[in-house]
């Protein structure tokens, strides 16, 4: 089973956020059940510095722009070491991340960079550009590889192919004489191909071409076909139901291992929780915070965005009881990130801030708080509460997309079953999660039913072997002979 996984980042290479974490560690547990699977990314600055021993291996020019294949190879643990290729163009060797300046800007010519990636990555997987090397599968992540099922539907005999949607509310849309510049086929200039309410919408063409969709949390995969989550591509995804799952993202369980963690000033583990405390004192100490073991110490790293509810916590902060310290780290919103500024510095000793993202501290954060907010509006899958309940770290979240799925509300009932791993709350305001944390702090101040959640929490597993060797059985099916997909003739959008 030859699988080539598609995206715009991958941990160690690239990463801005979830799914260059999801990226980078599905192609290595795929290995590890066997799947022959590649990777293949654009050639940034920081991914060819990251993989110093990549040779070229193929060149080649697509719409009248040069570019190089190389080829290099990650290690895996447990498995073979995992090939990656690298489209090196012209396109790509900017500074700054994958799709923004150095101040922070989107580049303009994003649609244009990354249909010329999907372009490169269509010819690999069809063996034009490795010829010792074609896909049997092809698995594109996001708007950035949206294309790459569609221009594959052009294929006389093209791989099969999988879209997974990490997050629906960005779409890749292009207007006007940018889109045509794509020189992508006319007829796909219509509602039932890439035509998205007079702009195109590259995700759609992992939407409307794709042999199945899938998305990363089961319930997730329900509310994207409602009118309330579904941007505006609800009709379209109910149409294809019939070829859309949710497969729950896993998390590298190496990387996020509290018993082995060099940021940690104290390892633990379920079996020892006490080394947790001295987590928090350090980490209290380190951000200026009053080092107090009995309050209830709140953490929070994330994108400093709407979708996560960030205004809702800043609003909640006056509601909050005064034995309650918060620390955040994550970049963002300027809003937020004055206001969150500004909280700090009228209780230094209660409220940290941290601006922008830091690996280590975000471990220590996850350490040594005693509770986590993830408090979204939407929320496809979600890691931070993963990593939160392998760390010991009551999650606080609300009832949507992956938190749902991952974190067991503590009633009556779950936590004289043993079951319970966190708070749930249901409405997306500041009264709903400052009466959730509140409901946290009187858990907490209990003990034992907190230690019990925290104990559920840290023996679930969240690793990546379910979700590798639920894609493994979805990649099969698909190579299966099978009748033909009925093309989409639904609705305007």
């Amino acid at each position: 089973m030859r699988v080539l996984l598609a995206a715009s980042e991958a941990y160690p290479l690239i990463k801005t956020g979830g799914l260059g974490d999801v990226v980078g560690a599905l192609p290595a547990a795929l290995r590890a059940v066997g799947v022959d699977a590649r990777l293949v990314l654009p050639a940034y600055p920081a991914a060819l510095a990251a993989l110093p021993t990549a040779r070229a291996i193929a060149r080649s020019a697509l719409y009248g722009a040069p570019l190089t294949l190389l080829q290099g190879e990650l290690p895996a643990d447990g498995s073979r070491p995992l090939p990656v290729y690298l489209i090196r163009a012209t396109a790509f060797e900017r500074s700054g991340n994958p799709y923004q300046d150095v101040n922070g800007l989107d580049w303009p010519d994003n649609p244009a960079r990354f249909a010329l990636f999907c372009r490169a990555a269509s010819a690999l997987a069809l063996g034009h550009l490795a010829p010792d090397w074609r896909a049997d599968v092809v698995h594109a992540h996001d708007w950035q590889a949206g294309l790459l099922p569609a221009l594959l539907s052009l294929e006389t005999k093209p791989p099969m192919s999988i879209f997974t949607i990490h997050n629906l509310a960005y779409q890749g849309l292009v207007a006007g004489a940018d889109a045509d510049a794509l020189g992508l086929p006319p007829e796909w200039w219509s509602p039932q191909a890439l035509e998205f309410y007079g702009q195109l919408a590259l995700i759609k063409g992992g939407l409307a071409f794709a042999d199945r969709i899938t998305t990363v949390s089961p319930r997730y995969a329900q509310e994207i076909q409602t009118a309330e989550f579904g941007c505006g591509l609800d009709g379209l995804l109910r149409y294809r139901a019939d070829c859309l799952s949710g497969i729950l993202n896993g998390i590298d369980t190496q990387l996020w291992n509290p018993a082995d963690d060099p940021a940690l000033v104290a390892p633990y583990n379920a079996g020892n929780l006490a080394p947790k405390a001295q987590n928090k004192a350090a980490l209290q100490a380190e951000l200026g915070l009053s080092v107090t073991a009995d309050v209830l110490l709140l953490g929070l790293v994330g994108r400093l965005v709407t979708q996560k509810g960030i205004d809702l916590l800043i609003e909640a902060l006056p509601q909050l009881p005064t034995d309650v310290q918060l620390v955040v780290l994550g970049s963002g919103e300027a809003g937020y990130v004055a206001a969150l500024r500004s909280a700090a510095a009228a209780a230094p000793r209660r409220i940290a801030f941290r601006p922008g993202y830091d690996e280590a501290l975000a471990h220590r954060i996850q350490a040594g708080a005693d509770a986590f907010l993830v408090p979204s509006r939407f929320e496809p899958c979600g890691l931070t509460q993963l990593y939160a309940l392998r760390y010991g770290t009551v999650p606080i979240v609300r009832a949507v997309g992956g938190l749902a799925d991952t974190v067991v509300d503590a009633s009556p009932t779950t936590l004289a079953a043993g079951r319970a791993t966190g708070i749930v709350f249901e409405q997306s305001s500041a009264a709903a999660l400052a009466a959730a944390i509140r409901r946290a702090l009187g858990l907490y101040r209990a003990g034992t039913p907190w230690r019990q959640m925290q104990l559920a929490g840290m023996a679930q597993d969240h690793s990546w072997t379910t979700a590798a060797q639920a894609y493994h059985a979805l990649y099969q099916e698909l190579v299966r002979p099978s009748s033909e997909p009925a093309s989409y003739s639904g609705s305007a959008e």
